[in-house]
């Protein structure tokens, strides 16, 4: 069995020698030690490159990656597209948080989009940034870092440094003051400040982004290796597409799938607030969003395609790993909510994640659970660094561990809930507490209820609910690698998802392998 978080949350997996029978997933070559050392690998051979792409707010839900068909021929068709990838919190400063530390909310306390919720804070400078991926890459690897884009919602704030301040580990700094703008925004470019306007040709932010990465490609040095994190401001509001793809998708609505414009029956509070059905204003406003949406993803689009087309230029494509992910998802309509992010439903805690690299055969598609946190713990594995060295809560996906994971989660301010996903052959359930007065539950079957729009919660065994909180709580407690232990609820438990439904009751009559602690 194996643990990872979901929605905001909690831990999982076990070890390669007890990887059981199933299709090869991400199968990358496993490089062994230190990080090869620190001046370099052995004659003949080059430590690999990486790249992460990260939009802000893309779903995959919803169709997210629909307008991106370079991006998708060449990184997905020409790598590995994961199609259960979820956030830690769908949120963006939390999410972003577990990106680069490797860790879950619980253990990297950024809770929420502001300084007071731990969002570049001078306690999230002190005590997180010394210790995320790019710094170890940068000290410990000999690895040259790039940044440019939306680092945390609250960078750049005058109380946490100012945009002097760059993070430990980065060797070249092009970070946007505070959160998503595409226009009139300021840029930290290595600690100094250089204000844009609203001039296309020269300000537009994601091709700005571009072409400082490009710059990069050109001008760094050949004796490192490299780590380049571009981090878009699309499709994040305001919305404002380039000038050139503002007519596009002029007949493209928003999904009318089984739980948009309905309300949300069963769930918790907040949902069942949302008024129902929606006016026709509002209506027309998401609509009008999803499509600008779009219309902003057609430059990242052309981003990727710049970006790879030097790569290959410069005869480094086939040693570089790409990686292609958002922080979060989004939602338009679903349960009568206009738009946002924040809820434990898939279309907000579900992501793209696409890879291409060394040694990653093309046209491959893996259903494993995967999450955010594992982004770190590969990247070091790529660049030879033991993740035991870490206090990273993610696992690394050189190779796939096991087969079938589990999932925790947990959010922040008046939406915290934490739920523990659990997926088989047969099975796909997601059980979800929220800490809130009601102590609200919500448990859903995704496989015969994709659209979340039947809360079970109230069919399931009260014996079985019972063990499913106790273990919810042992993982939101992990930390580290007891967050990649399948034992942590019980080792001799095993977990039956039928038994979660009342009309299996021919195999209720034994709920565990032995009896429960």
């Amino acid at each position: 069995m194996r643990l990872l978080p979901l929605a905001p949350g909690g831990p999982r997996r076990g070890s390669p020698r007890h990887l059981p029978s199933c299709s090869p997933l991400l199968l990358l070559p496993l490089l062994l030690g230190g990080c090869l050392g620190v001046s370099g690998a052995a004659a003949g051979s080059r430590r690999p490159n990486v790249v992460l792409l990260l939009t802000d707010d893309q779903d995959e839900v919803l169709g997210g990656m629909t307008p991106l068909k370079k991006t998708k021929a060449l990184i997905g068709e020409m790598g590995m597209t994961f199609s259960s990838a979820y956030v830690p919190s769908a949120l963006c400063c939390p999410s972003r948080a577990s990106i680069l530390t490797g860790k879950y909310p619980h253990n990297h306390h950024v809770v929420n989009n502001t300084l007071e919720g731990n969002c570049s804070s001078k306690s999230w400078q002190k005590i997180q940034e010394p210790n995320t991926f790019p710094a170890i890459l940068r000290s410990m690897c000999g690895y040259q870092t790039f940044f440019a884009g939306k680092y945390l919602n609250e960078y750049g704030a005058p109380d946490a440094g100012g945009l002097e301040h760059v993070p430990l580990g980065w060797s070249y700094w092009y970070a946007l003051e505070k959160n998503s703008k595409y226009y009139n925004y300021t840029l930290s470019i290595n600690g100094k400040a250089r204000k844009h306007g609203e001039n296309y040709s020269v300000d537009y932010l994601t091709d700005v982004l571009a072409n400082v990465s490009l710059d990069f490609l050109d001008y760094k040095s050949n004796s490192e290796p490299f780590f380049m994190m571009i981090s878009t401001p699309a499709p994040h509001s305001p919305w404002t597409a380039a000038p050139q793809y503002q007519k596009t998708f002029q007949n493209v609505f928003a999904p009318r799938n089984k739980n948009f414009n309905i309300h949300g029956t069963n769930k918790h509070w907040l949902i069942r607030q949302a008024k129902t059905p929606m006016t026709n204003s509002s209506i027309q406003f998401l609509d009008n969003a999803f499509r600008k949406r779009w219309q902003t993803l057609l430059s990242v689009d052309d981003l990727v395609e710049k970006l790879v087309k030097r790569l290959e230029f410069n005869g480094e494509l086939n040693n570089t790993y790409i990686f292609y992910t958002s922080d979060n998802g989004y939602h338009t309509g679903q349960f009568s909510l206009p738009i946002d992010k924040r809820q434990l439903y898939e279309f907000d805690i579900k992501v793209p994640l696409l890879v291409r690299g060394p040694g990653i055969k093309p046209n491959q598609t893996s259903k494993m659970l995967v999450a955010n946190i594992d982004l770190g713990p590969t990247i070091l594995d790529i660049a030879g660094y033991s993740l035991n060295k870490t206090q990273m809560d993610g696992m690394s996906l050189l190779p796939i561990l096991q087969c079938f994971p589990d999932c925790v989660c947990e959010d922040a301010y008046n939406n915290t809930y934490a739920c523990v996903r659990t997926t088989t052959a047969l099975w796909n359930l997601q059980y979800c507490e929220f800490d809130d007065q009601e102590v609200f539950v919500e448990v859903y079957n995704l496989t015969a209820d994709p659209e979340q729009i039947t809360n079970i919660a109230k069919s399931i065994d009260p014996e079985i609910l019972g063990k499913m909180n106790y273990r919810l709580m042992m993982l939101q407690s992990c930390s580290g690698p007891t967050c990649r232990t399948p034992g942590v609820f019980d080792p001799g438990y095993r977990f039956d998802p039928r038994l979660m439904f009342n009309n299996h009751g021919s195999v209720r009559t034994r709920r565990f392998s032995k009896p429960p602690l």
